[in-house]
Parts: structure tokens; sequence; C-alpha cells
């Protein structure tokens, strides 16, 4: 645990607390109605109704807010928010898309890196997340995935920072430039250097690793296998891309000559140590092997949609028990940092998609932007509001324009009335924003620079 503010938090009479400490997201838990939270050193201590007096450091009158566990973001390309909507790239699926962005990312600095983050955490925390998880897969010019670590140290948030690659250029059949892949023996060395530097798997760790080779379309099945044996002997996560749209799994099936369910498989990327993005082509038979194995999906609807994808089958997936957390993934597909957006689009685009049209409510879309996210990062200890967990909490004001009207269901509210902002997020016990005011940096300076350094990246 982060000892450096050691403080007593209360939370004071909140409306409603929608704890999403439930077993999955058809039993999402406890609801409580005007209770408080009392909180030591980060970690959660009691849940009580009674009036009882309580000194601490911080204290928080939450008699006319919603208290939700923080939101947990399991994918995203920080790097990207420097290129929101690039017009070339607008109307682009995701091959020619990467063959767009590809050439402007390969200018990308630290200092660039540094500010892109700053911003896409920050819209991050005003939106509610408090844990999130970013999959760096470029390094020109310098940039390190300390970078990203510094500034997340900085903003306060909890983050999984994924030490990403690419080793496959066009040249050899891949679809990243030459310019932009990196050896593989670098790879493999420099992810044990970032692991023994920063992994922290300890109860309440602000900082954790995991390796992600970027796709099977950018790197070699030689470093998707040795990468996973990596992983295990060093006990961290797994991550990458996988059957994202129709072209990516024509790849798998060309270069492979296998479905992107069997190449994982093949390379041992399944199990509760794995997470992957998108999965929106996995066919029947790979739902069913990540359910066997306990291996996570990250949803990224609007990106789906933005990049004309296709639909995660989420009911499915859900109904045969497979975990499902959400992503908001890079900010140039995306283009927003909303995790209750995600959250609602998760649950609109399953309404047009199946014939079981109403399986989903709003509850189980707030379980999948807080407990199922945990889950697919493989912590127990955040996601859900309960005794011994971490003091992550997004709280919303239910006097708030949006919510107006909607008296009866106020946490239903927060789906479909929004996408909301919160009026505090707290991480490991300590407000790092409040009324959309990041603490820990002048958000509208940073604003001006990253519009500077942007306008500067893209035209150069």
């Amino acid at each position: 645990v982060n000892t450096t503010f050691m403080k007593k938090l209360l939370i004071k009479n909140a409306k409603l607390i929608a704890a999403m400490d439930g077993h999955n997201s058809f039993s999402t838990g406890n609801e409580y109605k005007d209770h408080s939270i009392y909180c030591e050193n980060g970690v959660i201590k009691d849940i009580f109704s009674e009036k009882i007096s309580i000194s601490a450091d911080i204290e928080i009158d939450a008699s006319n807010h919603i208290v939700l566990p923080g939101l947990v973001n399991t994918h995203h390309h920080l790097f990207q928010t420097l290129t929101k909507a690039i017009i070339e790239a607008q109307n682009a699926s995701l091959f020619d898309w990467l063959k767009i962005l590809y050439p402007i990312w390969s200018r990308i600095t630290p200092v660039e890196l540094k500010s892109a983050v700053k911003i896409g955490l920050s819209e991050l925390i005003i939106s509610g997340c408090t844990t999130s998880s970013d999959h760096l897969y470029i390094y020109p010019n310098g940039i390190k995935l300390e970078d990203e670590i510094e500034v997340a140290r900085t903003l306060g948030i909890r983050f999984h920072s994924t030490r990403g690659s690419m080793s496959i250029g066009e040249s050899n059949g891949g679809l990243p430039p030459d310019y932009l892949v990196e050896d593989e023996s670098f790879i493999i060395k420099d992810s044990q250097d970032i692991i023994n530097k920063w992994h922290d798997p300890s109860h309440g760790s602000m900082i954790r690793i995991a390796l992600a080779p970027c796709s099977p379309f950018s790197v070699s099945k030689e470093l998707m296998r040795d990468t996973a044996i990596l992983a295990r002997e060093y006990n961290v996560g797994l991550h990458t891309h996988l059957a994202e749209n129709s072209d990516d799994v024509e790849y798998s099936k060309r270069m492979f000559g296998l479905t992107p369910g069997q190449y994982i498989e093949e390379l041992g990327w399944i199990g509760k140590d794995v997470w992957h993005a998108h999965c929106v082509k996995l066919n029947n038979e790979e739902i069913d092997l990540f359910s066997r194995t306990g291996t996570s999906v990250s949803h990224c609807p609007c990106s789906n949609m933005r990049l004309g994808s296709g639909i995660l089958p989420l009911n499915k997936m859900l109904d045969k028990g497979v975990n499902v957390g959400l992503g908001v993934d890079g900010s140039a597909s995306n283009d927003s940092g909303n995790l209750l957006n995600e959250a609602r689009q998760a649950l609109y685009l399953q309404r047009v998609n199946e014939t079981n049209n109403f399986y989903l409510n709003a509850r189980n879309a707030l379980w999948l932007a807080t407990a199922g996210g945990a889950t697919a990062l493989n912590r127990d200890d955040i996601g859900s509001i309960k005794v011994g967990n971490c003091a992550d909490f997004a709280i919303y004001d239910s006097t708030s324009l949006e919510l107006a009207g909607s008296v009866e269901d106020p946490i239903g509210g927060l789906i479909f009335c929004g996408p909301l902002k919160t009026r505090w997020t707290i991480c490991n016990g300590q407000i790092i924003s409040e009324n959309n005011n990041i603490k820990n940096i002048n958000i509208e300076d940073t604003i001006n620079q990253h519009n500077s350094l942007s306008r500067k990246l893209i035209n150069s």
C-alpha cells in the first residue's frame, strides 16, 4: 500500500451506495441507502447506517450523492490522446486507420507522451475511473514506459502499465512500418527490467506491470510464446488485441492456419492472468475456451463502433460465464475516455444486436465497469465496495441536471441518463478530482499545452 498519504476518510450519509460486491454481472450485490463508509490508510474499514460520530482527516457529505466503486478501465492507448478526430482517419476501418496514423505516432517524443497521459488519465478520472490499464506498444524517440508511470503517480490513479511491443514490420508480412518495430531479444530483456523495477503485487498496489505484445499481425509467434513464459515466471498479467474484426481473423488464418482462439490456445495465452481486448469475432468454440479457462475480455464498444469492427456477442459471453470488463480503447478510435459511456453503449448495443434484447440491465452494465474490470486485471482488492477493499470511489451528484427526473432509480440513471462526471473521484483514500478539477495538476494549462503539442505533431 502506498504509505505516502496515510489518512482517515469518512463518506457520510450517502443517499445510495451500489457496492457491486456480488458474484457476477447478474448478481451485482448489495445496495445501501443512507449509509456511511469509513476508511483508513486507503482501505475500507466499515459500512454503516448508524448516526455515530467518527473523526476523519477527510470528510465528504454524500447525502445527495450516489457512490460506486471506482471504475476500472481495462484497455487504453494513452499516447493516442494526441491524435483525436484526425480527419483522414475518421472514416477508416482498423487496418487502414492504423496505416494512416503510424507515421504520425512515430514522431511522438517523451514530452508529448507525458502530455497525452495527463489528458487521457484526467478524462478517465473525472468520469469516475480510479484504476486504468494502458497498452503502450510504440517506443520512438526515447519514449519509455516509465514516462507513463511517472504521470500516473502524480495524478494518484491506480495504474496497470503494460509493456506492449511490435516486432514484425511490413517487410516481414506484418502491418506496422519497419521503423516502429523493435528487436525481440530487446523486448524480452526490457520487459524483464520493467517488471523488476515497477511491478508491485501487494494488496492495494498502485502500480502493476503486465506484458502485452500488440497483436497477431504485429509480432511473431515466438515473441508471443516467450512473453507468456516470462509473464508466468514473474507472475504478471498478459494482454493483447484479439479477433478485433474480420480482417484480423482472416490474417490469423492466412498467416498461421489458425483461428485467433486456436492461435492463443497453442501459445499459452489463456487463463485468469490473461485479458484480451475486443474479441468481437470470437466464435462459439472460442467463447467456450474463454469460459473454460477463466480468460477475460476487455469490451470496447465505442471503439468497435467507430472503426466498424462489429458488435461483441456480449450476452452470449456472459451467459457462458466469460468474465468481461470494459475499456475505452485509444483516444484516436473512441475518441472519449468516459467509462460510464462505455457501460451505456455496451448495454445498448446488445439491445440492437440480440434476439434476447433485454438480457442485460443497467446494473449489469455497471458491474462490467467495476467488478468485471477488476477481475479482468486479476485483482481482488478493487472494483467493489466491501470491508478490506481499497478505498476507491466514484461519487455522483443525484441532483445534477442529467439525473433530473430519475428519482425512482438514480443508480439506473447513471447508465440511462448520462454520461455523467463525478462530484468526487477518490483513489487510495485520497480525493484525486473534485468538480471536474484534477487535484495534482492545473488542468487548463495542461489542456493548452496538449493542444499546442498535438498541433505541432500532426502538422510536422
